[in-house]
């Protein structure tokens, strides 16, 4: 068993982390607004695992003005795409194994 989970990525095993890479990877940029109330978190528990997806390569992270309002968007990169997907995979092969 040991072996079927030293695939699993250690970033995302947080259920908020898993949410934001699952709506990162279906979109191409998402703002922190959106991914707050998608995921039914706190403004400071969002920006803190961001923080960590940032700080791994995995989300990059875009800061701008609408008019004279703040707007901060985020979208997966490619080594988060490849990270998440493997993590997918992992996933699944845990899945199939047991079956």
């Amino acid at each position: 068993m040991k072996e079927l989970i030293g695939n699993l990525n250690k970033n995302f095993e947080s259920r908020v982390r898993l949410g934001i890479m699952s709506v990162l990877m279906v979109n191409d940029w998402v703002d922190f607004s959106s991914l707050k109330e998608t995921l039914n978190v706190t403004d400071g528990n969002l920006a803190s695992h961001m923080k960590a997806l940032e700080g791994e390569g995995y989300v990059e992270v875009k800061k701008q003005f609408l008019g004279r309002k703040p707007n901060t968007t985020y979208r997966a990169t490619l080594e988060g795409r490849k990270a998440f997907e493997e993590h997918l995979a992992a996933l699944e092969s845990i899945i199939s194994s047991n079956k």
